[in-house]
């Protein structure tokens, strides 16, 4: 696994900048394309139900696409207009435009939470997750470069964190110490035993593992916990739920990694 090319999402109502920078900083590291992509969803209806005049959609298009513009120029000049650089955007629901497009980057990079409730203008992280069939970097709040020096990874012996494992290999393979951890297990002879598995697979690629068993109560926190003290930055997890007529639903552990902006997070479904 490698990563040749990435795709970051720009928010239309968010300051750019500094995403640009940390997915160029990323990409340029990795030697890696970088595609940006914005998608809005114009808006159909007015408060009341009815149907805007053509008018009125057509100055709120006029706006989308003037601001989309914006955002392209201060890619490309921040790029340099590179031919490593390349931009995309389209008008329809983000969420689903950014999981069709995602088929050409090997990792997806999102910044901010989900917010279901501006879905024409947000993505709902979640969502993407579970049906982008790349992997998820969330990027922490403060959007600084990602060290990756120390990482953290949630293991629970399932599909979704071997996939995580996997997905996550770019970063493993170039960390300093890699943790994996599994917190609370039902199980702790065949946790253990998952877990050497895990770390004797991983440091045949070359990855400076060890493994960790943790009792609590409450997996999310245990893991920022866990992060904390390590000085880990990036939490690598699978994205545990399932969709349902465009409704999630997650673990306590997904739920909490979601809302960690304190961290970077690397999320496989």
């Amino acid at each position: 696994m490698i990563y040749n090319t990435m795709m970051v999402f720009l928010e239309i109502d968010d300051e750019p900048t500094d995403l640009m920078r940390y997915s160029w900083d990323l990409a340029d590291r990795f030697e890696a394309d970088l595609i940006a992509f914005a998608a809005v969803e114009p808006r159909l209806f007015g408060i009341d139900g009815s149907v805007l005049p053509s008018d009125v959609m057509n100055r709120q298009v006029e706006e989308i696409e003037i601001r989309l513009k914006v955002f392209e120029e201060a890619f490309q000049a921040m790029t340099g207009h590179s031919n490593r650089a390349s931009w995309r955007c389209l008008l329809g629901n983000p969420t689903s435009f950014l999981a069709l497009h995602s088929r050409a980057a090997d990792l997806v990079i999102v910044g901010g939470a989900s917010n279901v409730r501006k879905s024409r203008r947000l993505i709902d992280v979640g969502c993407l997750v579970l049906t982008c069939g790349r992997p998820v970097l969330l990027t922490s709040c403060k959007r600084d470069p990602v060290k990756a020096d120390r990482i953290l990874v949630a293991w629970k012996d399932t599909r979704e964190a071997r996939r995580a494992v996997e997905d996550a290999m770019p970063f493993l393979s170039r960390a300093r110490e890699v943790l994996l951890a599994t917190i609370g297990p039902s199980d702790r002879i065949a946790a253990r035993e998952s877990a050497a598995d895990v770390v004797k697979f991983l440091m045949k690629h070359g990855v400076k593992a060890r493994s960790r068993i943790e009792e609590a109560d409450d997996d999310g926190k245990a893991l920022a916990a866990l992060a904390h003290a390590t000085e880990s930055d990036l939490i690598v997890s699978g994205g545990y739920g399932h969709s349902r007529l465009r409704e999630q639903v997650f673990g306590g552990a997904t739920r909490s990694l979601l809302k960690a902006g304190a961290f970077n997070r690397l999320l496989s479904n």
